[in-house]
């Protein structure tokens, strides 16, 4: 699951693409944080990713962005558990944190599903609300392509 992440489509504020965490020797590192966290694709797996948000910013000193880093977690596992269900055969999704001193970026990353739609429902369907509560909590989001068989779906927060 690693390869670039630039942004295919975005949320409210103009994108540029998401830089992988550096790890040259002698090279300024833009996200000092990162934290990965790889799931099966089971029903428990939001659930763990929520609780390994919470915890990790806590530690990170970012307790102020909890409770908008968690819900936000939370929709992107969903997506992802979704897509990953979709293809029939439980392909592992991850959720990634990285942080620096202006900002927090929460991804989600699972296998692409060719045909997978991530289209906004109407407003009145119980399901699929998740893209427009991420929109609403987040200075930016975006979906980008790992490599022809994973997607990442990310929203950025303000330190």
């Amino acid at each position: 699951m690693s390869g670039s992440t630039g942004a295919v489509s975005s949320g409210r504020r103009g994108v540029r693409p998401i830089q992988e965490p550096s790890s040259g020797v002698g090279t300024a590192n833009p996200w000092p944080r990162a934290s990965l966290l790889q799931l099966g694709a089971l029903p428990t797996a939001v659930g763990c990713g929520r609780q390994h948000t919470r915890f990790v910013l806590m530690e990170w000193g970012l307790g102020h962005l909890v409770d908008d880093a968690v819900l936000i977690a939370s929709e992107l596992l969903t997506n992802a558990l979704q897509a990953s269900q979709a293809l029939g055969n439980s392909t592992p999704i991850a959720l990634r944190l990285l942080a620096n001193d202006e900002q927090l970026i929460i991804e989600a990353w699972d296998q692409w599903v060719k045909d997978y739609d991530l289209k906004r429902r109407p407003g009145d369907d119980e399901h699929g609300r998740g893209l427009a509560v991420i929109g609403a909590l987040s200075n930016r989001w975006g979906i980008g392509h790992l490599s022809d068989n994973y997607k990442v779906v990310w929203a950025e927060l303000l330190v």
